[in-house]
């Protein structure tokens, strides 16, 4: 992977990842389009540890509350039931399915899931998914009231996300619409559950950063951190926007581009396992 490389798929990292269109699919579909390799599912989980630091620093505040009232609740009863203690405890919980499933398919999650067939599939099934619940979801309640089959069905959501095409913030923001959460308070948790998911993931895999089916140290820094610096405006360009405006200019992004990724598969201008036909 070359230098130019590296910084479009950091930037297309960074702006994709949050919002509910599949950063993992973007990477895979930019590299197609382009004739590159497929940067493959290392590079993907690395240059994710850039956007989740660019979570961490936006959602500092928050995150600093939660980890402090967790702590605490480990030995004072009375910050039990503390609605910061009891999401830092439904972030563990939510978090055990990515990682139980991660690693039962890791195979499938580097190989099979990566066929742009089967991305433009998810891309088109998860948006009318994501449009479902933005219409029919009450929106009504908010993370104070967040309870442990709630934290477990958002968890199962996040989940989906190990096939690239689904997108990890659509997945848990169409889970929480449909538990009847606001449209805030589901994004906000989307990003929070992600944290310890994508950082784990990101740090497993960086033992193979420099492999010889994975790019070198120097480009994938290199968009580690244009990812880092784009994700953090692009979360703050996101929370204000769903204040104010639904999903449905998602929905019809994800419908309009696995359309056109499935028409050019199948007449033959993209091969689906790898770039163009022919290189």
């Amino acid at each position: 992977m070359g230098w130019f490389e590296a910084l479009v798929l950091g930037l297309v990292q960074g702006l994709t990842e949050f919002l509910p269109i599949s950063s993992s699919a973007h990477l895979r579909i930019t590299a197609a389009f382009a004739g590159w390799g497929d940067p493959g599912a290392a590079f993907t989980a690395v240059t994710q540890i850039g956007t989740e630091l660019a979570v961490i620093l936006y959602f500092g505040k928050k995150i600093g509350r939660i980890l402090a009232s967790w702590f605490f609740s480990l030995y004072k009863p009375e910050y039990r039931s503390d609605p910061d203690a009891r999401v830092g405890w439904l972030i563990i919980v939510g978090s055990l399915p990515i990682v139980v499933l991660g690693l039962l398919f890791q195979e499938d999650i580097e190989h099979a899931f990566r066929d742009l067939r089967l991305i433009a599939t998810t891309l088109i099934v998860f948006g009318i998914l994501l449009w479902i619940a933005d219409h029919v979801g009450r929106k009504e309640r908010d993370l104070d009231r967040l309870t442990v089959p709630h934290g477990l069905g958002y968890g199962f959501a996040q989940a989906l996300a190990l096939v690239p095409g689904v997108s990890r913030s659509g997945g848990t923001i169409t889970g929480g619409l449909l538990l009847g959460y606001k449209r805030a308070d589901a994004a906000e948790y989307s990003f929070l559950l992600a944290v310890p998911a994508v950082l784990g993931s990101g740090f497993y895999k960086l033992t193979d950063i420099g492999g010889a089916d994975s790019p070198s140290w120097g480009p994938t820094i290199l968009a580690t951190v244009v990812a880092f610096g784009v994700g953090y405006m692009v979360i703050a360009w996101l929370m204000a926007f769903i204040k104010r405006r639904t999903f449905v200019p998602f929905v019809l992004y994800r419908l309009g581009l696995g359309a056109l990724l499935l028409v050019l598969v199948f007449t033959g201008v993209l091969d689906p396992e790898a770039g163009p036909v022919g290189d």
